[in-house]
């Protein structure tokens, strides 16, 4: 879901916002119904977002945002204007094919992180912590290498990024996201991780404050990723930055739920 830095796409400031938006809207709560990059290849730079691929802006340097983060997002109720930004495949019937790859994607992923339970060990892997002083309900730890693979193949023991739930004493594992490229279609998706068992999701129709605003001045009841700006009309009147989608498509697994429904639930 990487595919350039994201100093070079949008505001830090903002995707810093963005991220904790996006772990929130992802917390397993709603059950959904049943090729290596080279090591030379170039990372992005640690406060990037999995998938970002918007446009071409400046990057800005920016303080802490954690705590304009925690404003910004303290509700977060799957609203009608949540709806707008948010776009989700529609499941497609099920069928035992479908079911026997979901397991076998299942079984190549859980071996594969199991020694992830220990945070430490991802570290020291090279998975990076997004947003590490954001308050957020879920930490994308991420592996760009996987990221850049995930761009052109899918490989079931790659997670783009690894969930944490955070801990007084650190993080607990619970889930994976794997990642598709902005541009792939719902049949491409469907070969990754099958339809009619996860409904993979995309961010859409984002309207971020005019440049030059600060984290304290912009208004994130107009714009962001839960906004009520969901058009560009209304976005160039509020003399706001238009994206029709950010980052490309995830989806997100919890290998170690005992219910089977929550398992590829969003």
């Amino acid at each position: 879901m990487i595919h350039k830095i994201i100093g070079k796409i949008i505001d830090k400031k903002f995707a810093i916002i963005l991220l904790a938006a996006a772990a929130s809207f992802c917390v397993p709560s709603l059950p959904a119904q049943q090729s290596q990059i080279p090591p030379s290849s170039p990372a992005p730079a640690q406060d990037s977002m999995p998938g970002m691929d918007m446009g071409q802006h400046d990057s800005d340097k920016n303080p802490d945002a954690a705590k304009a983060a925690h404003d910004a997002m303290s509700d977060h109720d799957m609203d009608e204007s949540m709806s707008a930004h948010m776009y989700m495949t529609t499941l497609r019937p099920a069928n035992p094919a479908d079911e026997k790859r979901a397991e076998e994607i299942l079984a190549q992923l859980r071996p594969a992180i199991e020694k992830y339970k220990d945070y430490r060990v991802a570290l020291a892997d090279g998975f990076k912590i997004f947003g590490p002083n954001v308050p957020q309900p879920q930490y994308h730890f991420t592996n760009y290498t996987y990221a850049f693979e995930a761009s052109v193949a899918f490989n079931p023991a790659h997670p783009t990024s690894l969930l944490y739930k955070k801990t007084s004493d650190g993080y607990e594992l619970v889930g994976a996201m794997y990642t598709a490229r902005k541009f792939a279609s719902e049949d491409d998706l469907n070969a990754r991780v099958p339809l009619s068992i996860a409904r993979w999701h995309k961010h859409t129709n984002l309207c971020l404050p005019p440049r030059g605003t600060s984290l304290q001045q912009a208004n994130f009841k107009e714009f962001g990723l839960h906004g009520s700006i969901t058009t560009p009309e209304a976005c160039e009147q509020a003399g706001g930055r238009w994206f029709p989608q950010i980052f490309g498509w995830m989806v997100h697994v919890y290998p170690y739920e005992t219910d089977p429904a929550k398992i590829w639930a969003h």
